[in-house]
This record gives C-alpha cells, structure tokens and sequence, in this order.
C-alpha cells in the first residue's frame, strides 16, 4: 500500500505471531481494529472507486493473513475454549457468534454481518470468507473437527420441539417442507410451490427438521424425498423435485455461508447419510420429478434408492462450488463423468445412458407412485438400516467427509463473492426482469 495511499488508509506490518495464545490473539486484535479503521475511511463498496477498492482488498488480505496464522497455532484452543473443553455441543452459527466474543476480530460480529445482509450481494464486503477460513481450520482438525461434525448431527430444537405432535398427528407441514408418516414410510414432500422447490434459508431449515423428524419417529423405517406440485406458471401442477438455490434471493444476499450452505452440507444432507448421533440411519428414496438442479440434487446422492421419471434430468451448474457433489459423484459416476458435470455446468437425462450411475430406475411419470411404493417395501427390512450404515461407513468415512467440508467450508465462501460469480447472477435476473417486462 504505497505511492498514491493517503497516510490514513496505510496498515502497520503484519504482527508476527509467537506461539503464545494470549498474546497472539491480542496482536490479532490490534491489527483487525486497525484495518476496521481503513475500511471506516472509505465510502461503501457501492460507491467506491477502483483506487479505493484496492485499498479495501489489500486490508482485508492483510488480515486473513494474520487470522490464518493465528488459526494454524491456535484453532483448538480457541475451539475448546468456546465449548468448554469440547463438553458442548455448539452449532456452527453459535460457534462463530460466540468466536467473535473469545477473539475479538477472528470472526465477523453479528452486527458487521447484518450490515452485510443490508446489502445486494456485489455490494457486500465479503465478511463471510472470513466465517470460512475459520471453518476451514476448524473442520481440519480431527479433534475439533470432529465435535463439530458431530455437534451439527444432533437433532435441531425446532424437531424436539414438533416430534410429539408428529408421533401422534403423523402429519407436520413446516412451510416449504411437508412431512406424512405413511404406514413404514415417511414421506418428505418440497413444497416451495411458486419458485419450483428452488433453495434458500427457510428452505434449508424446514428440510433439516424434517429429516429429523423421520429419523426420530420409530414408527417410521424408510424416508422418501419427492418434490411437490407446482403453482409455478411454467410448471404449474406439475412436481418438480427442485432448481437449486433461489438465485433472487442469491443476487438480493439473502442467502447466506452459514445458515443455507454449511448448515445444508453439516445438516440435512450429512443426516440422510449418516443419520443421527442417537439412533442408526434409515433407508432414503428420493423420486425426482422433471429435474434436480444443485444442492437437491447433492441430497439425492446421498440417498439409497434414487427413482427418476422419464422426462427428468439432473444438473450441477457452474460457479459456485457443488457443495459435496464432487466429493459423492466421483464414486457414483465415474472421474470423467463427475469432471464433465462439476467443471462445466453439464446435465444428464433420466434417459441417457450415464443415468444409471445416478439413479436406479427411470419409470413413466404416472408410474412413479407404484415405484416408490415398491421401493419402500423393499427397504422396510430389519437388516437394510444396518447394511447402509456399513456401505456409508466404507464410502463416506467421517474424517473424509470432515476433511472434505474443510475445503468446501472456504472455497464456497470465496466463491460466493467471485465477481464472475456475481455478474453471472446480475446477468441472469437482468435477462429475467426484461423478459417479464415484455408481457
């Protein structure tokens, strides 16, 4: 930061840290502290200039720095010392919240990220990258990582809360997310109507609860995961399994790292594999209708039983990183196939050959019903439970799943501010708003 740098936006060096917790942290502090006071001195990133946004950029790479370095000595400490020496289980957004009180300038405060949440997501200052580096040492480390993992296998309050009243009534909707017990089967219905199942942070909450609710009731032994009827003009009484993560409320940032895609990969997807600390896993069908785009589609990997209708297809887009599709499509698909599919954005037709290494039977849509019927009495066996619990422990061992989401955690925060990423977004909603504008 020279030449041009008016004297109040240069930095002090970068603290060199010296092992010792205490004073590490302190250092870590002052220099976050000094940094706030460089980005205090420019406009809004709305409003800056390129000059002023090389300023911002350099101050907080400076700081990541140093917060990198202070996670690379001190990450299980400061784990330990906000879950008491790993004696509390404590989900990832209260992780982070009490993070930013133990080291002040580690993590972003609630109020900086509200702030954020004020802003569209191009004008944001990308706080939450910072949310994922520290994530990112955290979920390395096989001792807190681990507890973490676990902490975010438990059932969420909202489920504890609902599963009497699901135990007697058999039935819950949760608002974008239906649950009805069935005779053996549970059967978890999307049902975000008018924006084709797409994704965001209710959505992510509802789906949570209701894998919760299947894995705590005894009465049920297989879920089932279908999507909806729409009221979407396009597909208007029509299901539609889903079209990933709602882009408007992505371009508007309200989709949020913390609370829709690391509590989507650590959440509901991790449970249909893994189940819950407390009880042992059930089998899962998932029954895609028309198509299943992004994370759903993530979710359906994870899935025993994958029944597809004739005219569906499956999609990972480009941009931002799919979540855990890389780390299952491998095995599922092959290297080629999963490369195609992650690194250029391709598709698969229910009725392409490449099909079967995602999904296991292809059936006329009004056939769906009776596969999936069959499906579940096919799984409803003492011994199914116990031999996917195996098949998932040989496929998906806990520290490669923790290892995985380490790198998932930062990459996808990253990614999330990408400027390609975001004018892809702007693009998008530009073309859709002219559209909509013609009829």
């Amino acid at each position: 930061m020279r030449g041009s740098v008016p004297g109040w936006a240069r930095l002090s060096p970068p603290p060199v840290l010296s092992g010792d917790v205490t004073a590490d942290a302190a250092a870590l502090t002052g220099f976050a502290g000094e940094t706030e006071a460089v980005l205090v001195g420019l406009p809004r990133r709305a409003q800056r200039s390129a000059a002023e946004q090389a300023v911002a950029d350099g101050a907080f790479a400076a700081c990541r720095g140093v917060r990198e370095e202070f996670l690379r000595l001190h990450v299980e400490a400061v784990y330990d010392a906000v879950t008491g020496d790993r004696t509390r289980l404590v989900r990832v957004p209260e992780l982070l919240a009490d993070a930013s009180i133990a080291v002040p300038g580690l993590v972003p405060t609630e109020e900086q990220l509200a702030e954020e949440r004020a802003n569209t997501q191009g004008h944001k200052e990308g706080r939450e990258i910072d949310q994922g580096i520290f994530l990112r040492a955290v979920l390395r480390s096989p001792t807190a990582g681990g507890h973490l993992v676990l902490a975010m296998r438990q059932p969420t309050g909202r489920a504890l809360d609902l599963l009497a009243g699901f135990a007697e009534s058999g039935a819950v909707d949760l608002g974008s997310v239906r649950v009805c017990r069935r005779g053996p089967a549970g059967h978890v219905t999307l049902h975000n109507t008018d924006s084709l199942n797409a994704e965001d942070e209710a959505f992510v909450d509802d789906l949570e609860t209701a894998v919760d609710l299947v894995l705590l009731d005894d009465r049920i032994h297989v879920g089932v995961l279908r999507g909806g009827v729409m009221t979407h003009e396009r597909y208007a009484g029509r299901r539609v399994f889903s079209a990933g993560v709602n882009l408007r409320l992505l371009q508007r940032g309200r989709v949020s790292f913390v609370d829709f895609a690391i509590r989507r990969e650590l959440g509901y997807t991790s449970k249909i594999v893994h189940g819950l600390p407390s009880t042992m896993g059930k089998p899962w069908v998932a029954a895609v209708d028309s198509f299943a785009i992004g994370g759903c589609l993530e979710a359906l990997l994870g899935c025993d039983r994958v029944i597809a209708e004739r005219d569906a297809y499956f999609a990972v887009p480009d941009g931002v990183v799919p979540a855990v599709a890389p780390f299952r499509l491998g095995r599922m698909a092959g290297g080629r196939q999963a490369r195609r599919l992650v690194l250029s954005g391709g598709r698969i037709a229910a009725t392409d050959p490449a099909a079967d290494l995602v999904c296991d039977q292809v059936v006329p849509p009004e056939g769906m019903s009776e596969a999936i019927e069959a499906a579940v009495r096919e799984l409803d066996t003492p011994a199914a439970a116990a031999n996917r619990a195996m098949v998932a422990h040989i496929e998906e061992p806990a520290d490669r799943f923790r290892a995985y989401l380490a790198e998932f955690a930062y990459h996808q925060a990253a990614r999330l501010y990408g400027r390609d990423v975001i004018a892809r977004i702007d693009r998008e909603w530009a073309h859709r708003g002219a559209a909509i504008g013609k009829r």
